[in-house]
């Protein structure tokens, strides 16, 4: 079927769609315009053909469900997505109204169209465009577009599991994050877990003067230095008692594809800002998709403004994210860092700020395969396996809550600038998008 055709004849009006979509504030953070958006998504749910649309209300933000069955017997897909979006700030810098979206150079320049207004839009869409070619899809479809992933999907897990039954799936499809830096499009089969916390030191009860008091009141800030150096050493090992213990090694196929992605170290410097960056292909996708991560987010006190003043600060605080890989369990890691801070300054105060769990389903399984052609013949370009990636999404929620296998195949570019002032969607990634899914259904019928 020649899914190109319809998708250039409903260009424009696809297109619009999406703007419309995009135009609607949703800014999780901040609870702008979340119930609006979900109104709206669910109408743009129903104008695709989708035959059951319900918008549910609950302890959480509105989640968008929709479900096509065509028959108990066959297969059933489950597509995710998030319409929730991050502030714009710092709206200076955007060359652009954030949520007016405009076309500059065949990209579409606004807030959320990457993450994940443009991706989840091209899924709904694609569901439309198979409608119109077919008059019905082979296999059951289901979307859940929920509105909490930008503050870290809270309630998604808590959700799941009391609508598990309406959700049963037998594989999760989600569009999110970019492609590769070379334009290639790619099957991810994991996420990486992730645990954030805060610590926070405290001295006196007001700030002192450090001549006056210097070498007498306590300054807290030494003791967060002090303590951040007994967590890793001069390798990068981190040092935490038990950290690796349940570390799950990469099977052979997981490192055979690894080997199979493309890498231009002279493309990560520039990603990165790094002309001194040294490293192989193995290394950089072994730390990428199978290393845990110990990062300093923010380290907060004392005067930072210009010139001096000499004072002891009276408290500090510190941000510390992990990216865990399987199978390490953030509540674990956590419950390690509290008895390695109590054992090196027990005096600090922690508090946990949010996690998630890594996941992974195996390049072994049947699905993946077709999948990785189905989407090298909607963009037209090789596809390529990864086995996980750096960051995190609520991936585990579908492996280990729904039991059902899950990938993630991003439709952005890679330099997307999600998060950032100027995000922006490739025009034709949208429209490659759309296709795509359309060519994802065929596979998984064929199946």
């Amino acid at each position: 079927m020649d899914y190109k055709a319809i998708i250039e004849r409903n260009r424009e009006n696809y297109l619009e769609s999406l703007f419309e979509v995009i135009r609607q504030k949703s800014i999780s953070a901040e609870n702008d315009g979340i119930e609006e958006c979900a109104e709206l998504v669910a109408e743009k749910m129903s104008e695709a053909g989708v035959g059951h649309v319900e918008v549910i209300r609950g302890a959480h933000h509105p989640v968008v469900y929709g479900e096509h069955i065509v028959s108990e017997d066959a297969m059933t897909l489950l597509i995710y997505g998030h319409y929730d979006v991050q502030p714009p700030d710092p709206v200076e810098e955007w060359d652009s109204e954030p949520f007016e979206p405009v076309i500059r150079n065949g990209r579409i320049y606004a807030r959320g169209v990457g993450d994940n207004k443009g991706q989840f839009m091209a899924q709904i869409l694609a569901f439309r465009t198979y409608m119109e070619a077919h008059g019905n899809t082979p296999i059951n479809i289901k979307f859940i577009i929920e509105g909490e992933e930008e503050i870290g999907s809270r309630n998604l897990g808590p959700f799941i599991h009391k609508y598990k039954d309406k959700l049963k799936a037998d594989l999760v499809y989600t569009s999110d994050g970019p492609m590769l830096s070379n334009g290639h499009p790619y099957i991810l089969l994991g996420v990486r877990g992730m645990l954030y916390v805060e610590l926070n030191a405290e001295g006196s009860v007001f700030d002192n003067h450090s001549g006056n008091k210097g070498n007498i009141a306590r300054n807290p800030v030494w003791e967060l230095v002090h303590l951040l150096g007994t967590m890793k050493d001069a390798d990068g090992r981190i040092l935490i008692d038990g950290f690796y213990d349940e570390v799950k090694p990469p099977t052979d196929l997981e490192k055979e594809l690894l080997m199979q992605l493309p890498f231009d170290l002279e493309e990560i410097r520039k990603e990165i800002g790094d002309d001194s960056l040294e490293m192989t292909k193995e290394e950089y996708y072994q730390k990428l998709c199978f290393e845990p991560v110990l990062n300093i987010s923010g380290l907060v006190s004392g005067y930072g403004g210009e010139g001096a003043k000499t004072i002891i600060p009276s408290t500090a605080k510190l941000k510390l994210d992990m990216r865990l890989v399987m199978d390490q369990d953030p509540e674990r890691i956590y419950e390690l860092l509290e008895a390695h801070v109590e054992k090196h300054a027990p005096g600090v105060k922690m508090k946990r700020i949010g996690m998630m769990h890594p996941s992974r389903t195996s390049a072994e399984h049947p699905y993946i395969e077709p999948l990785r052609r189905a989407v090298e013949k909607g963009f037209g370009k090789k596809a390529y396996i990864q086995p996980s990636m750096g960051g995190s999404l609520p991936d585990a929620v579908w492996t280990k809550i729904l039991g059902a296998p899950s990938v993630v195949v991003p439709y952005a570019n890679a330099d997307e600038a999600n998060h950032s002032p100027n995000e922006n969607l490739i025009v034709e990634n949208f429209y490659n998008g759309i296709k795509s899914t359309c060519m994802v259904i065929d596979a998984l019928n064929e199946l």
